[in-house]
């Protein structure tokens, strides 16, 4: 019999607003401090004593498998969706699920609170929630108990954003339809959908290129922010001056190349260049 999973980390995708970066690696899969994104999420869980850890894989899943370490993989041919890459974990889950999208960097995710509250309130699926920060995050709103509320309907609570960080009972997950679903598909047939809101802690969506070089400089200055304006792969032996780059893994550029707004990297023993 399959051991139980308890976490799982939401890693398949198309990788669109990455760009040329997609061509190279999946998002989970590139660094920060040196760790891959998608190790950061399972040290989150682990620090919870949440065991059991799975994840899927879509884009270049052998790439993603390479640093997935002592993560159960799950491959997805056919992409499932937001709800629907949950259905890996159905049949295995004893108590509640618990997962994070594997594209979004912190260093401590109180998932803690998260399944305290979703035991004590027997909630079918739980959300993560914090105020909302401002800018184009789509909102979350509650009603007076706690129950999430329809995409786009205002309640007495909120506006909040939802971290990434969420719940599953095994009730939710045998709500699923077989093959591909959404979270917002599902979200009317959940008994019970909670937020759960938390003072905001550190984290940082990576979903682009820009993205990337931005959490680079503010993270990890000394590492993959080492060139500034920059992102360099632990891998990478940069030489040369660069605007707006992304070196990633085994890039060496000449040492007298000037670029800008560009993409280098690795394979098959080649240098490869692409603009962003």
């Amino acid at each position: 019999m399959a051991e139980p999973l308890e976490g799982f980390l939401l890693a398949a995708g198309l990788g669109l607003r990455m760009g040329s970066l997609s061509q190279c690696l999946p998002k989970p899969a590139w660094t920060l401090r040196g760790r891959p994104l998608l190790q950061w999420g399972a040290e989150a869980l682990l620090a919870h004593g949440i065991h059991g850890i799975g994840c899927n894989a879509h884009l270049l899943p052998e790439r993603l498998r390479a640093v997935a370490g002592g993560l159960e993989v799950f491959e997805e041919p056919r992409l499932l969706g937001s709800a629907g890459g949950v259905l890996h974990a159905r049949g295995r889950v004893t108590s509640e699920l618990l997962t994070w999208n594997a594209d979004v960097w912190a260093e401590a995710v109180p998932f803690d609170r998260l399944r305290t509250a979703h035991r004590l309130a027997r909630a079918t699926l739980s959300w993560l929630l914090i105020p909302h920060p401002g800018g184009d995050w789509n909102p979350v709103w509650m009603d007076g108990q706690d129950h999430v509320l329809p995409k786009g309907v205002a309640g007495p609570q909120g506006p909040f954003h939802f971290t990434g960080a969420a719940a599953w009972s095994p009730e939710a997950l045998d709500l699923l339809p077989e093959g591909p679903s959404e979270v917002n598909e599902l979200r009317p047939r959940l008994p019970f959908h909670m937020g759960v809101v938390v003072e905001p802690f550190l984290w940082r969506e990576v979903g682009s290129a820009d993205a990337l070089i931005q959490v680079a400089a503010e993270l990890a200055p000394e590492e993959e922010g080492r060139v500034p304006g920059c992102y360099v792969h632990p891998t990478t032996r940069p030489g040369g001056r660069f605007t707006r780059c992304v070196l990633g893994p085994g890039a060496a550029p000449p040492p007298a190349v000037t670029d800008a707004d560009a993409l280098w990297f690795e394979e098959r023993g080649n240098q490869v260049r692409l603009g962003l």
